[in-house]
């Protein structure tokens, strides 16, 4: 750590809130829609966004972005190319992590889970909901693979806009969702001290238990 990185540590505190174990819903769910909810009161930058973890066959873990897109009981939602890297790797070792992290509250939500596919039909109807230019470029980037420059991707794109003007463009055969079925879900508040707040809810069966973990 450089000095101004420590100096930096040593003048932070956290002292927005705290989050104790009455005041919790009965379930994860419940739990994120407030949290979520009070993101957006926030303004937090596109509270949606949040860090997918996957496993290679290799063993290497990686990490990147992705937006949220729906939540409910049965998991939390996000779309991708299913060529891509996270697709194949999903794909290969279907569990992953995801991390929302909202400093500005000084608060992060940690999911993790089994993952599945999404139906093509509730695939289908999210991807035509989307602007028309993010469908065709659905169709034009092969995702994650290497490409000599971005005239490529606006070639390509060019084409496809081409192909299926004045029509309907159909979701692509390689794009869909994933939904991740949560098991563990933490939910983090700092506090003063490094004394921080950390409530789990883990999945027994049909039960969900909240248990508090040492920061």
């Amino acid at each position: 750590m450089t000095r101004s990185m420590a100096l930096a540590d040593m003048r932070k505190d956290y002292a927005m809130a705290g989050l104790l174990e009455k005041d919790l819903a009965p379930n994860p769910f419940d739990q994120f829609e407030q949290w979520f909810r009070e993101a957006e009161s926030a303004k937090i930058t596109e509270p949606n966004a949040m860090t997918l973890c996957t496993v290679g066959t290799d063993g290497r873990p990686s990490a990147r972005t992705v937006l949220l897109k729906g939540s409910d009981a049965r998991g939390f939602v996000f779309y991708t190319n299913y060529e891509s890297r996270k697709a194949r790797e999903l794909t290969a070792a279907p569990r992953a992590t995801l991390l929302f992290p909202w400093v500005a509250m000084e608060r992060q939500i940690i999911i993790e889970g089994a993952v599945t596919r999404v139906s093509r039909g509730e695939a289908d109807v999210y991807f035509h909901s989307r602007p028309r230019a993010s469908q065709v470029g659905a169709w034009a980037s092969p995702q994650s693979t290497p490409i000599v420059g971005r005239e490529v991707l606006e070639e390509s794109f060019r084409a496809v806009e081409k192909k299926y003007e004045g029509r309907e463009i159909p979701l692509p055969p390689h794009w869909g969702g994933f939904r991740v079925t949560a098991e563990c879900v933490e939910f983090w508040q700092g506090r003063r001290s490094r004394l921080h707040d950390r409530l789990r809810y883990r999945r027994n069966g049909e039960i969900w238990i909240i248990e508090r973990l040492a920061p």
